[in-house]
């Protein structure tokens, strides 16, 4: 119970099958300026059904059905507008090769995917928000933290949320405050029906008998590191201490999930191998064309319980990262073939050899360098744990944009290592299969390079 609307994605997917289906049926009304006949109806309808069946997958690796915070409600034109090219050239082509079709709905086809654009973002920012949510049940915040003041800040701006935090008290000034005023007497005053708090801080134990009382007043207790994974889908790090890792992380064997896993990664990989294969003479030919130097590169990484991995890529600078081949007196720079590589990811195929082999997963935390590894270790508390499964090609981390690509970054890994729990902590084929669509979405869009 975390006082969050869980069927927030199925409210969303399924005013956007009501949108798909009138927005249909005024794109063929404004065509030819009458109300369409049934039988025009029903060649557009069944037309485009394999279409909207598509397009719901696409809106769906765009991430139109991840909650909808105040950041992702922001970029929200643009992630709709975007899904909706998208979903264009997908019809342009289903038309093409589709001859056994009796239309070719050029001119409604345009309409239709612009008439369901617009009405899907005023879905998003005012539909919903009316029809999604139940009235605002009013909460209290217990706690400490940056994560605390990001996480009032997220669910008392935006309309998405089921609740609202009416008022809140930092655990540190406990000892300066009138518990049964400050506390007890607000409760009351304000009708809160939820109070979120961070149970395994020590500092509200004062706090424990009054709080016991409460619990006869139908006042629901939350996690507030739950309610925080859940809107943020990463673990809050200044909230957790050994306790967390204790119950959520220590023994977490999945013998059925990584068998199948490893299943899907051997049947996945082995086909996708075809591609570095093929393309291998061609960046044979460019890179010794251009430098002369070697096609492969193998990176030792660290891997599932800090064992080292040697992972093989296509060489996309002069140099790699130990200084091989003309790092002499050289500064170390991306090629020109390289980054072609880089750009079209192509440079990453290899290591499917790895995925293949069991070294690493198609999903999982990227793997790291050694010495920034001995670096974050030393600074970044738990920072090991994400060496407990196998480093995958693509993590929960990257499609959220989070990885540094160069030197030592400690801010930017703590925030990563915050998106690692939460995917050791959640792992499942159908969180897997999130991350791996995402990952065609960066894929075809050249982000993340």
């Amino acid at each position: 119970m975390t006082g969050l609307n869980k069927q927030e994605p199925l409210i969303l997917f399924l005013g956007d099958v009501v949108i798909f289906a009138i927005t249909l049926w005024l794109a063929l009304f404004l065509r030819y300026g009458s109300v369409p006949p049934i039988d025009r109806i029903q060649s557009h309808f069944l037309a485009f059904l394999p279409l909207v069946a598509i397009w719901l997958v696409v809106f769906f690796i765009a991430g139109l059905y991840e909650r909808h915070t105040l950041i992702l409600r922001s970029r929200l034109p643009n992630i709709v507008i975007g899904a909706q090219i998208a979903n264009g050239i997908v019809a342009v082509a289903f038309f093409y090769f589709a001859t056994y079709l009796t239309i070719a709905p050029k001119t409604v086809l345009f309409i239709y995917v612009a008439l369901a654009a617009v009405a899907a973002i005023l879905w998003r920012l005012y539909g919903y928000p009316i029809i999604g949510s139940r009235s605002k049940q009013r909460a209290f915040l217990i706690g400490q933290g940056e994560e605390i003041r990001e996480l009032e800040t997220e669910v008392n701006q935006n309309d998405f949320y089921a609740m609202k935090f009416v008022s809140s008290i930092d655990v540190d000034k406990i000892a300066g405050l009138d518990i049964r005023k400050d506390l007890i007497e607000e409760v009351y005053a304000d009708e809160v029906s939820i109070i979120a708090l961070d149970t395994r801080n020590p500092k509200i134990n004062p706090l424990q008998p009054h709080l016991y009382n409460l619990v006869f007043s139908n006042v629901k207790f939350i996690s507030l590191h739950r309610l925080y994974e859940e809107i943020f889908k990463r673990v809050p790090l200044s909230l957790v201490g050994y306790e967390w890792f204790l119950e959520n992380v220590s023994n977490r064997s999945k013998p059925v999930y990584d068998a199948l896993k490893r299943i899907i990664d051997v049947a996945i990989s082995l086909p996708l191998l075809v591609v570095p294969l093929l393309s291998f003479p061609f960046v044979y030919i460019a890179v010794k064309i251009e430098d002369g130097g070697p096609v492969f590169i193998f990176q030792t990484r660290v891997g599932e319980n800090n064992r080292l991995v040697k992972f093989v890529k296509f060489r996309t600078m002069l140099f790699s990262e130990d200084g091989e081949w003309q790092g002499r007196g050289k500064e170390n720079k991306v090629t020109a073939v390289g980054a072609f590589l880089r750009k079209t990811r192509l440079d990453e195929f290899p290591q499917l050899w790895n995925v293949l082999i069991g070294d690493a997963s198609l999903v999982g935390p990227r793997p790291e360098f050694p010495e920034p590894v001995r670096r974050y270790s030393e600074e970044l508390p738990y920072y090991n744990v994400r060496h407990m499964i196998k480093p995958g090609l693509s993590g929960w981390a990257q499609i959220y944009g989070e990885h540094p690509h160069h030197g030592v970054d400690v801010t930017k890994t703590a925030n990563k290592l915050a998106y690692d729990l939460y995917y050791i902590n959640n792992r499942s084929l159908f969180l897997d299969l999130e991350i791996a669509l995402k990952t065609v979405r960066i894929l075809l869009t050249f982000k993340g390079k």
